[in-house]
């Protein structure tokens, strides 16, 4: 089987979110229809995180036939995670622990988790508004890797 994997990224605060929105909804559309299996990366850090999440389970009920996998990856175990496991089991199809991100200092292990998303994905979208802040690094270190990305904060959908 052919494997897909898209790993989302944005800045904790977005501006334009419902345009945003609709560019994520056509894009998770259009990826489910043409690839075998999509496997789905994502953190749980931000606006734009929950914004990818809640529109890949719009995007997977409506339009997928069997053929994702939704992960949720932590880079160390959370409380809130700890305290909620059933809910998380039941909203992602698996929640990961980043192994390389968990015994790191807190404030540099997203970074690291971010890092291992990017290595593991052949699409990265992202929603990129500014040049500061830990998404525009991960999305620096994506280009770095020669990884395919797609900003859909860029108002003409091409890819960076």
């Amino acid at each position: 089987m052919n494997i897909y994997t898209v790993s989302f990224f944005g800045h904790r605060t977005i501006e334009n979110g419902v345009e945003i929105e609709r560019r994520l909804d056509k894009l998770l559309h259009e990826l489910i229809k043409q690839k075998e299996f999509i496997d789905f990366l994502i953190g749980r850090d931000g606006e734009f995180d929950l914004m990818a999440s809640a529109a890949v389970k719009r995007a997977v009920r409506s339009y997928a036939y069997g053929n994702t996998h939704f992960t949720l990856v932590l880079p160390y175990m959370r409380a809130e995670y700890r305290d909620n496991e059933k809910e998380y089991l039941d909203y992602y199809d698996e929640v990961e622990i980043c192994g390389e991100a968990e015994t790191a200092h807190p404030k540099a292990a997203i970074q690291i988790r971010n890092k291992n998303l990017v290595d593991r994905s052949n699409l990265v979208i992202c929603c990129i508004q500014r040049k500061n802040g830990g998404a525009y690094q991960t999305i620096k270190y994506a280009k770095k890797q020669g990884k395919r990305i797609i900003n859909l904060a860029d108002d003409t959908d091409r890819e960076l």
